[in-house]
């Protein structure tokens, strides 16, 4: 036996060549089989991967996917979409501007359309429907006058009032604190060189539409030009030859209207301090006066019996007959219509055009007295919201009443009495028909027949509430 396989029989590796040749032999076994076992896991993976994808062909695609290729477009069709998206979006714009543009000409015409039928005298918004009547918890009382409150004016931006009374003083008060701002104090007659003011019972005063100047007249036959701001005096204007009984500025300018218990109408210029003109025709002493934005002026009559509108360029007037007692009182709802009250309790609605009432309210403010003697409560102030359909009066029947003109001013129906003790001497709307002020005295302005001791000579401010009335069902 040679050692070689002496060796082999003993399991002893071989030296030398055989041995070599021995090992290559099984390393070249050993990668072999390692090939074939990653070919054999090279096949296992392959199918695994192609059934893998298999799987994923067959599931539903997702949104997001279809949007994508959906997106995939030429270029062309790019430019066209993005035109026709353009184009669109001017479209909306043009949209917009134009609904803006109606909408501020239904504004601009509308605000037009009131304008003309203001100059016309036919506009009347539809306002005393919405009035409540006030608690009288509600009602303010501002007492500072020693004697009956006869005559008041509110700013025209309603922060301040003025009033006036017997005792010749004039008060300034705050609309929303209720406390004096300036007191403007009796003249002393023959006082040279003291403060200016009234010496006299004041009867009337009329402020500037602008607020800038106020004017106040008394039984001196005096007119008293005052600046409203600070109620510095400015001018004092004589003429008249009698009591000062009525004043009124023309909106929008400083043209003053004065009437007097001599009969007369005249005319200022209160801007530069100057008299223009006086007119004539009434046959007893003037009780009240007012104006608006026309270059002219009503005027009542008193114990004439009549109402006269004063035609200032045309130096004419016009005539209207209709109370049977003394006129005492007169105000203008818009340019051409007017509402009136007189000492025989009626209260008549005008227009320009007819020389008689539209409408007569007799007895207004019912009747007092004993039975078999009963007499009228007489119609001592009225006043009017400018342009609508509310009117309020005034007597000394314990109540203010708020009535509401009809179509046309053909009608007078009464909405409710607020409750005041006294003679309500002057009325005044504010302008933004949000309050009613009452000069409340225990006496008549122009008189001392009855006296009524539980009144208090005071100014009171009324709110005035709305509630929006619903459409009418089919409306």
């Amino acid at each position: 036996m040679s050692a070689t396989a002496a060796a082999r029989k003993r399991g002893k590796p071989a030296s030398g060549a055989g041995a070599g040749a021995g090992a290559g032999k099984r390393r070249r076994k050993a990668d072999s089989a390692g090939d074939r076992g990653k070919s054999k896991g090279g096949g296992k993976m392959n199918e695994e991967i192609s059934s893998d994808s298999e799987s994923e062909s067959l599931a539903p695609r997702k949104p997001e996917e279809e949007e994508e290729e959906e997106l995939e477009e030429t270029a062309q069709e790019k430019k066209l979409r993005l035109a026709k998206l353009y184009l669109e979006q001017l479209r909306q714009q043009e949209e917009e501007k134009a609904e803006a543009r109606a909408f501020e000409e239904d504004q601009v015409a509308g605000r037009l359309k009131e304008d003309v039928l203001e100059q016309r005298g036919r506009l009347q918004k539809l306002v005393a429907k919405e009035i409540q009547a006030p608690a009288l918890a509600d009602i303010r009382v501002l007492r500072g006058h020693q004697l009956s409150v006869t005559c008041l004016v509110i700013t025209p931006d309603d922060s301040a009032i003025f009033s006036a009374a017997k005792d010749c003083t004039i008060i300034k008060w705050s609309v929303e604190s209720g406390r004096k701002l300036r007191v403007i104090p009796r003249a002393k007659k023959g006082a040279e060189g003291k403060p200016p003011g009234h010496s006299s019972h004041v009867l009337c005063m009329a402020i500037s539409s602008d607020g800038k100047y106020l004017a106040s007249g008394d039984r001196s036959k005096l007119i008293l030009i005052w600046e409203a701001q600070s109620c510095q005096h400015l001018y004092t204007f004589t003429g008249h030859r009698d009591a000062v009984s009525g004043l009124a500025f023309r909106r929008g300018t400083h043209q003053l209207y004065s009437t007097s218990h001599d009969r007369s109408v005249k005319v200022w210029n209160v801007a530069e301090n100057s008299y223009v003109e006086t007119l004539f025709g009434h046959q007893d002493a003037v009780a009240a006066l007012d104006a608006l934005s026309r270059e002219c002026c009503v005027t009542a009559g008193g114990r004439d019996g009549t109402v006269r509108v004063w035609k200032i360029p045309e130096e004419s007037q016009l005539v209207f007959y209709g109370h049977q007692g003394s006129i005492d009182c007169i105000h203008l709802i818009n340019e051409e219509h007017m509402v009136s009250g007189a000492d025989d309790g009626s209260v008549a609605l005008w227009g320009l055009s007819k020389k008689r009432p539209l409408a007569l309210q007799r007895e207004a403010h019912g009747l007092r007295g004993e039975p078999g003697l009963e007499q009228p409560f007489w119609i001592s102030s009225v006043a009017a919201l400018l342009n609508t359909d509310l009117v309020a009066t005034g007597s000394h029947s314990s109540c203010v009443r708020l009535w509401q003109c009809g179509e046309g001013f053909r009608q007078l129906d009464l909405l409710c009495d607020i409750p005041l003790v006294g003679f309500i001497n002057s009325l005044k709307f504010s302008s933004s028909g949000d309050f009613l002020v009452a000069g409340v005295g225990q006496e008549h302005r122009l008189g001392r027949w009855w006296r009524i001791k539980e009144a208090r000579n005071s100014v009171c401010i009324i709110p005035l509430r709305r509630v929006p009335v619903p459409p009418a069902a089919g409306s």
